[in-house]
């Protein structure tokens, strides 16, 4: 569980992150599920967005996402959100206590 301090460092850190995960008319399939585990695994810091077309919300698509990858829901900001999940092999990101 992050605290609010780590949750405000982590949206510093995915401000000026390119979003590379787009949920559309699909909606949460497995493949999306599978790029999300695989850059959360190399980068631990996810920027997505859920479009206009797709079946669920921004909130709705973040929450199944995170509880596929076993993430955590950083933020849900319009139609963006962002997710985090710790690499405990090859920790990139050093979160405050």
């Amino acid at each position: 569980m992050l605290t609010g301090k780590q949750r405000a460092y982590l949206r510093s850190l995915a401000n000026p992150a390119e979003t590379i995960l787009i949920v559309g008319k699909g909606g949460v399939a497995a493949d999306t599920v599978r790029q999300a585990d695989d850059a959360l695994t190399a980068r631990e810091l996810l920027k997505g967005r859920a479009l206009e077309t797709a079946p669920l919300s921004p909130r709705e698509a973040a929450e199944r996402i995170a509880r596929q990858t076993s993430s955590e829901v950083v933020q849900v900001i319009g139609s963006r959100f962002v997710l985090y999940r710790k690499n405990p092999k090859q920790p990139k990101i050093n979160l405050p206590k």
